[in-house]
Formats: C-alpha cells, structure tokens, sequence
C-alpha cells in the first residue's frame, strides 16, 4: 500500500537577509560615504580647527602689522573644509531621495515588484521592508554625520573668528536631527514618487523636487517655530552677534526687531524634527495608499 506524505513546505526566503543581499552594493556605497565624510570631519575637529584658531590667536593679538605673523592658509584652509564638509552633510537627504525613487520606479518598471509579489511576499510587506532596512540604515548613517558635525563646530565655535554661526543655514541642519528627520523624509518622499510615477528617470526627480519642497517650507517656517524675542532701542543696538534676528523695523524708525537668542537652538531643532516626522508619516502613507491604488491589496496573506 503507498504511503502519500504531503511535501515538505518551501522555506520562505528572510525578507530581511534577502533585502540586504539585492541593496548590497548601495550599502557599500552608503557606508563608503559616510567614512569618508566621518574621517573629513573628524580631521575639521582636530588638525584643521586647531590650526585655524591658533592663526587667529596670533592675528587678533597683533599689534604692530608690519611684524604681525600668523598662517592665514589655515584659516582659509579651514573655511573651505567646513564649507564641503557641511554641504556635502546637507546632500545627503537629496541623494536618498534620488535613490529611494530610482529604486521603487525601476522595481515597478522592470516588473521586478510584481514578480516578488506573487513568489516571496505581499505588496503590504514588500514595501515595509523596502522602507523599513534603508531607514535604519540611512538613519543610523545620518546620525554619525549629525554629531561629528556638531563636534566639530562647537571646536571651532568661540575660537576662530570666521566661524559659522548656530543659525547658519546649512550649519543648523547639519548640526542636529533635523537632518536625520529630512533624510528620512528624503526616503519616504523618492518611495511615493517612484510608486506614482512607476518609472525609474521621472522618479528619481521627482523624488528630488517633493524633498526640496518640503526642506524650502521648512525654511520658511523655521523663524516662526518657536516663539521670538522683542528687543527695542539700545537693548537691541547691544544684541551679542549669536543671536538670530528675524526681523527688523524700517530705517527711520525706532530700532526694534525679533530675534532668537542661542538658547532657542534646541527649541528650534526639537520641533523643526517633530515637524518633519510628521510630514515622513504622511508621506509613508501615502506610499501604502499608492500601493493600494496599484494592487488593491492592503492587508498580508
């Protein structure tokens, strides 16, 4: 008599490990990336911003010019290191942007999402893990650049002149979480384009174009985040040179004006990241909301 046995069930492939072998060469690029900008702006730390103060040391104790002498290629040196190394923190949002819509709009244009759909996973966690993996990485990535950066201007913040000050544009993103929050926005922003547009090239600016929108609205919002102070007359002709003024009375008038002193900087940075977390959930559900669209599927097998 023939005995049947039902066949063993097919392993299922670990989204997560599997997830990691198809991205692995832009985790390689990513982690190359951040080393490189790490080693960039541990050396600012060290070498470079000693070497900028100790030149400005000498100039600002200078009392005879025709025997002044100090090394003015250190001080450019060190302003022009800062200035790559916080531009190049900035990009990062927009370069996760671009990868996050090339990726979701190849997928969907090769057919290379449908496929997984019908073999290994649901569209439902499909896309939580296409978000899921990068964002830990991307954030954890961005964190390191985050505080290294910030070490980096506090050692030279009080002891060269030239330094950027804490509401310097790009030096305020870069020195806090607001850029992690942004690269997580950058992410979600590049998943919903790519997802909409189902094409690699439109995804990949668009991505790029919905997070620039959302950092150009954050800086006009920015000022308005936490309440200002009001200085009138002397008081505000002897506001120190750390405080951010965000508006001024005419000429003519009675100087007055708004400002933000130093010890609104956290304020500022807390609920400019609240702000952008929020807008990375909308945007996340809008990315579940476009795959529904796409597969009218919304709930895992």
């Amino acid at each position: 008599m023939t005995t049947l046995t039902a066949a063993a069930p097919a392993p299922r492939v670990h989204l997560t490990r599997w997830l990691l072998r198809l991205h692995r060469p832009a985790l390689y690029v990513w982690a190359g990336l951040v080393l490189a900008l790490a080693a960039l702006l541990l050396v600012l730390h060290g070498p470079l911003t000693d070497a900028a103060a100790d030149a400005w040391r000498r100039y600002d104790a200078c009392t005879d010019w025709r025997r002044c002498r100090y090394d003015q290629n250190a001080i450019v040196r060190y302003k022009d290191w800062y200035n790559y190394a916080t531009l190049a923190a900035a990009a990062v949002p927009f370069l996760v942007a671009a990868w996050a819509g090339g990726l979701f709009g190849r997928e969907l244009e090769s057919g290379t999402a449908r496929l997984a759909w019908t073999q290994s996973s649901t569209p439902v966690r499909w896309l939580a893990f296409r978000l899921a993996v990068p964002a830990a990485a991307v954030a954890a990535g961005t964190a390191l650049l985050v505080w290294l950066h910030h070490l980096a201007w506090t050692a030279g913040n009080g002891r060269i002149d030239t330094a950027k000050q804490w509401y310097d544009v790009w030096t305020f993103h870069t020195n806090g979480p607001t850029l992690v929050a942004l690269a997580l926005c950058g992410l979600a922003a590049g998943a919903l384009t790519g997802l909409l547009s189902r094409r690699t090239l439109p995804a990949l600016g668009l991505g790029l174009v919905l997070t620039g929108a959302v950092w150009t609205g954050l800086q006009l919002l920015l000022p308005r985040l936490w309440p200002t102070r009001t200085s009138t007359g002397e008081a505000f002709d002897a506001l120190p040179n750390s405080s951010w003024t965000v508006w001024e009375s005419p000429r003519g008038t009675v100087p007055a004006g708004d400002y933000h002193p130093a010890s609104h900087y956290w304020p500022l940075q807390l609920t400019s990241t609240a702000l952008l977390l929020a807008v990375t959930a909308l945007l996340t559900l809008g990315c579940f909301l476009a795959l529904r669209r796409l597969t009218g599927k919304t709930t895992a097998r």
